[in-house]
């Protein structure tokens, strides 16, 4: 009981100041589409590796396409990510993993971290659960002991008031679509999450170019680098080395004494660009100077003139038909020919009632327009 009325008070009586991400950063987010991120799926990995040389841990990082449902019957496309480290501090063993999943739109709907230290007597993890739901973002942090949940923090967020906001999760797969740019947002602000997740403000800043030795071979990387700035505690930052791919080759955060490393140098993705269309230049075509165009012309209009003559021989009335609709036309040499056509063929139409072409002189005519 003590437990869910800590857990209450905390939710019912935070009130906290969110800050504001910057338009630049809302802006950088919303021109993030769908096919620039599509090469950024893949996995990597790299060692952690101490101020003397000696590899203490791993580190993973995956990104891939899945479904989310909010309530276990619509489903949507979104990206799921995932990062893990495991290894020793001062031989204290450590594991920490992220989990979340990200819309297209680079939104956080669900993610979960735990950080874990073993120590001998004294096990401690933090459990840390960040869901969407309703127009709301809900936040909860538990610190477990021996798995018992000793305290407890929970938070909401209007989702209204978290535009620009990227989670740790999110962060993974911006900073690789910033590196296959090779090219950071100066001077914007965007919003994170702080130890304690509180919205506090980030940034990003580029450190340009570097050399660095990967195995035998010595490549360039594009270097990142990442602040937190957190309202009672020191900004926390990361420097971040990528490959031209987005391959993260190296990644140090500031105070640490480990530094993640890759120790060979991964395949590098290439994504297909479509070849340029064709153009072909307009050639004038003299079809009476090319032989066989000529040829061909020339059976074309023989065939076409026996066809015409064999259809007239079978059908002779055609001609009498012909030579006395000419005869009657030169009688009465009408201005309008089509007219007088029309009027002189209409009554061999099989939608017009039976009767005498021209029975009347003065009956109106449907070919014609009276005012």
């Amino acid at each position: 009981m003590e437990k869910k009325a800590s857990e209450k008070m905390s939710e019912e009586a935070l009130v906290l100041k969110i800050p504001a991400a910057s338009n630049g950063a809302m802006e950088f987010l919303s021109l993030i589409e769908a096919k620039e991120i599509e090469p950024c799926l893949f996995e990597e990995s790299l060692v952690a590796i101490s101020e003397s040389g000696e590899i203490t841990g791993t580190f993973s990082i995956s990104v891939k396409w899945t479904c989310y449902s909010t309530d276990g019957w619509h489903e949507e496309d979104c990206y799921l990510i995932h990062a893990s480290s495991k290894g020793t501090i001062d031989g204290v063993p450590y594991t920490t993993s992220i989990t979340g999943y990200i819309t297209k739109k680079l939104e956080t709907v669900e993610q979960h971290t735990k950080e874990s230290m073993r120590f001998k007597e004294h096990p401690v993890e933090t459990r840390t659960h960040v869901t969407k739901r309703q127009g709301q973002l809900f936040v909860r942090k538990a610190i477990v002991e021996r798995d018992e949940e000793i305290q407890v923090d929970t938070f909401s967020y209007q989702c209204a008031q978290l535009s620009g906001l990227i989670s740790e999760s999110a962060n993974l797969l911006v900073l690789r679509v910033m590196a296959r740019r090779q090219s950071v947002p100066q001077g914007v602000v965007f919003l994170s999450f702080d130890a304690d997740q509180h919205i506090c403000t980030s940034t990003y800043n580029a450190l340009g170019f570097q050399k660095q030795q990967v195995g035998k071979e010595e490549v360039d990387v594009f270097v990142i680098e990442r602040s937190v700035h957190s309202e009672d505690e020191v900004p926390l930052s990361w420097q971040f080395y990528f490959l031209s791919d987005g391959h993260l080759s190296r990644r140090v955060q500031v105070g640490s004494p480990a530094t993640m490393v890759i120790l060979q140098m991964p395949i590098l993705i290439e994504t297909d660009e479509p070849d340029p269309r064709p153009v072909f230049s307009k050639i004038p075509l003299d079809w009476e100077e090319d032989v066989e165009l000529y040829s061909k012309f020339l059976d074309r209009k023989e065939e076409l003139q026996a066809s015409h003559a064999t259809y007239i021989r079978r059908h002779p009335e055609l001609s009498a038909l012909l030579a006395d609709f000419l005869q009657l036309l030169l009688l009465r040499k009408p201005d309008d020919v089509v007219t007088f056509a029309a009027e002189f063929f209409a009554p061999f139409s099989a939608e017009q009632p039976p009767c005498r072409s021209f029975q009347a002189s003065d009956k109106p005519s449907p070919f014609r327009s009276h005012v």
